[in-house]
C-alpha cells in the first residue's frame, strides 16, 4: 500500500494530473541460507543467537519509530536527534556482537552476509559492501549477496556493476522473484544505461522492464505492491500505452487486498482515463473513492475533470451566430 500510495502522491504535472511515483526496490536481504553441513554446531549456535538479537533490536526500534509517529499526531514526538540516539544506542551492541563473531570466525559467510545487511540498515554502505565483498569471496554461488551488492551498485555506480550482479542473482536462483523486480526496477530507471548495456532501444528497453516485473509476478502472483510496480511503469512509456496500462492496473485491482489499495487504484484509473477524455468513466471511479487518506488527490483529479470537461465543451459548442444587421 505504502509503494501505491507514493505513485499517486508524485509532483503534480502542469495539466494537473498525478504524476507516477517508481520506486527503485531495494529490498532486504535475503533470510540467510541453510547451515553448512560440518559446521562447528557450537559457532552455529552463537550465530543463531547473533540473528535473534538483532531481530530484537530491529523490532523494538520498529516499535519506537511507530509509537513516536502516533505520538507526534497528538504533538507529544520525541525530537527526531533523541529518538535517532536511542536507536543508536540500541543497536551499538548488535554491532560489537557482529564484529566481536567475524573476527573469531572470518570464514562464516552467513554471518558476514547478515552483518553486510545489518549495517545497511544503519546507512553504512561502505560497511555492508567490504562484508557482502568478503562473503563473496566465501561463496560465489550466494545469489542473495549479489543481489545485495548489486542494490549499492544501483545507488553509487557503476550501474553496468548492478546489471551484471543482478543477472548473476536470477542465474543462481531462477525462482526468486525479488531479483527481477529489482533488475526491473534499475532496468528502467537507467534507461540510457540499459539501452548501452544491452544494445536495445529505448522502447526496447521498456519491454524488458515489462518482462522482468511480468516474470517476478508470475512467481509471486499475489503480490500487490509488486503488480503496482509493474503497472506503474506504463506512465515512464512514451508514447502511453494506454490499454495495456488499464490492463495492468485491473490486474493488480484483482489482487488488491482491502479498500485502501482498490481505492488506490481507482485513482489510477482516473488519472488514465482522463488523458483519454473518457470523462464519465473517470467521475465513476473518482465517486469510488471514499477513504479521507486520498481526499487530496481525488479534489485534484477532480478539479483535472472538470477543467478538462469545461475545455472540451468549449471546443466542441458550435461558432456563435453573428446578429443580422437591420
Amino acid at each position: 500500500m505504502r509503494k501505491l500510495l507514493i505513485g499517486l502522491l508524485g509532483v503534480l504535472v502542469a495539466a494537473g494530473a498525478l504524476a507516477a511515483g517508481t520506486n527503485l526496490a531495494v529490498g532486504p536481504a535475503n533470510p540467510p541460507p541453510a547451515t553448512v553441513a560440518g559446521a562447528d554446531d557450537s559457532a552455529e549456535k552463537e550465530y543463531k543467537k547473533l540473528l535473534e538479537a538483532d531481530d530484537a533490536a530491529q523490532a523494538e526500534a520498529d516499535q519506537w519509530i511507530r509509537e513516536n509517529d502516533e505520538a507526534a499526531a497528538k504533538g507529544a514526538a520525541v525530537p527526531s536527534a533523541d529518538l535517532k540516539r536511542r536507536i543508536s544506542d540500541r543497536f551499538a551492541p548488535i554491532r560489537e556482537a557482529y564484529a566481536d563473531f567475524i573476527r573469531r570466525h572470518p570464514d562464516h559467510a552467513r554471518a558476514r552476509v547478515a552483518y553486510g545487511s545489518f549495517l545497511n540498515d544503519l546507512h553504512d554502505e561502505e560497511g555492508a559492501q567490504e562484508q557482502w565483498e568478503k562473503a563473496l569471496a566465501l561463496n560465489s554461488k550466494d545469489p542473495a549477496v549479489y543481489n545485495n551488492l548489486a542494490n549499492l551498485y544501483s545507488h553509487t555506480g557503476p550501474i553496468k556493476v548492478a546489471f551484471q550482479y543482478y543477472g548473476k542473482a536470477i542465474e543462481l536462483k531462477p525462482q526468486e522473484p525479488l531479483y527481477y523486480q529489482n533488475l526491473g526496477d534499475v532496468v528502467f530507471l537507467f534507461r540510457k544505461d540499459a539501452m548501452k548495456f544491452y544494445d536495445l532501444t529505448e522502447q526496447q528497453v521498456y519491454d524488458k522492464a515489462l518482462e522482468l516485473y511480468s516474470k517476478a509476478l508470475k512467481l509471486n502472483p499475489d503480490n500487490f505492491p509488486l503488480a503496482s510496480d509493474l503497472a506503474q511503469t506504463y506512465y515512464g512509456i512514451k508514447p502511453l500505452r494506454l490499454e495495456d496500462a488499464l490492463k495492468a492496473w485491473t490486474n493488480s485491482l484483482a489482487i488488491a487486498h482491502d479498500e485502501i489499495e482498490r481505492e488506490g487504484v481507482y485513482l489510477h484509473f482516473a488519472r488514465l482515463k482522463l488523458q483519454a477524455e473518457r470523462f464519465a468513466e473517470v467521475r465513476a471511479h473518482l465517486n469510488a473513492v471514499t477513504n479521507d487518506m486520498y481526499t487530496v488527490l481525488k479534489k485534484r483529479l477532480t478539479h483535472n475533470l472538470d477543467e478538462q470537461e469545461r475545455k472540451a465543451k468549449d471546443t466542441n459548442a458550435p461558432p456563435a451566430v453573428s446578429e443580422k444587421k437591420q
